[in-house]
């Protein structure tokens, strides 16, 4: 009966484990999608040269955050790829935000 018990108790454990990781993926993969997002926005104001008072507040309040979180969160991204499966589109959102981060990084020079 204890065996059983201790069975049951560790596939359970298993299972809250893998669940786990796959919330943690699609926190991973949602904040990666929010940070291209914004600087795909940001090049859109640009572009077409939308200038109101309250879009350059919220322009400068967020960017320096953005571009801290761009690069933490891309070497979060690689190495949460390295130890765990991950899906399609946690990859995706991967090379989206490094290609992001190389393309920021190279527009400084």
């Amino acid at each position: 009966m204890k065996l059983q018990k201790l069975l049951a108790l560790v596939i359970l454990q298993q299972d809250n484990m893998e669940t786990n990781i796959k919330n943690k993926a699609l926190q991973l993969q949602r904040i990666n999608f929010v940070i291209v997002s914004f600087f795909i926005i940001l090049f859109i104001i640009d572009y077409f040269k939308i200038d109101y008072t309250i879009i350059g507040v919220f322009r400068e309040l967020l960017t320096i955050p953005f571009l801290l979180a761009q690069v933490v969160f891309t070497l979060i991204s690689i190495r949460f790829m390295v130890k765990n499966k991950t899906t399609f589109l946690l990859k995706f959102s991967a090379i989206l935000l490094f290609g992001l981060t190389l393309f920021t990084i190279l527009s400084f020079f």
